[in-house]
């Protein structure tokens, strides 16, 4: 077994040890007092559909993102026209995109096994979402068809995200709501392009993930 497999397995059992309950600790209690904890907080949106995705729009571009708006039907010819724009040919998608999301003429490669080195060699990645919040701007990616692993999402320099209306929601406590079906897969928040500030406040693209965002929202 490889060294990092091992250390990876070790980690996880630590993890796993130390979120067990001890012994004698009324389980179902702490469960029943967690229940029973006042949420006064913002939980349902209450914005009409045109307002929402106006909102989202605003946070997207407040945080540096190209965003595009198209019908479910021209999906591919305005990846097409944003790809050409940004200069972007040689594309990552993951496995189950739509085909009839990927126009001709540009080389777009599954990469869902890429390794960190060969992501790195391309131009940018194409995915689709699970769900989005418009209150933080905030686009949310799991390790499901038309998403792929996170590592595809977090190398290439670019990424280009198609992002539908209804699944645009108004509030984080509604995406989460959208998400139990699925907790248990590897999930990634981001919200506009990769981007942090050093201790002399110098804002620095790139750090994390992707310098350069865009996200078409087919309404």
């Amino acid at each position: 077994m490889p060294d990092s497999q091992v250390a990876r397995d070790a980690i996880l059992s630590s993890i796993r040890t130390a979120l067990r309950a001890p012994a004698g600790v009324d389980t179902a209690a702490i469960a029943s007092e967690y229940a029973a904890l006042p949420r006064l907080y913002k939980r349902e949106g209450t914005m009409d559909p045109a307002a929402l995705l106006d909102l989202f729009t605003h946070r997207l571009v407040e945080y540096d993102a190209g965003v595009y708006r198209t019908s479910a039907e021209n999906i591919g010819s305005e990846v097409a026209r944003i790809l050409s724009e940004r200069g972007r040919r040689r594309i990552a998608i993951p496995d189950g995109l739509p085909p009839e999301w990927l126009p001709d003429g540009f080389d777009f490669q599954r990469a869902s096994r890429f390794g960190e080195h060969q992501l790195d060699q391309l131009e940018g990645v194409l995915t689709g979402c699970t769900v989005a919040c418009a209150e933080t701007g905030s686009i949310v990616l799991q390790n499901a068809a038309a998403q792929g692993p996170r590592s595809l999402t977090l190398v290439p320099d670019y990424h280009l995200c198609v992002v539908f209306a209804a699944q645009v929601l108004e509030t984080v406590p509604e995406c989460f709501a959208r998400l139990d079906a699925d907790a248990a897969l590897p999930t990634t928040f981001f919200s506009g392009p990769s981007a942090t500030a050093d201790i002399e406040m110098t804002r620095i693209k790139g750090v994390h993930g992707p310098r350069f965002l865009d996200v078409l929202l087919v309404v």
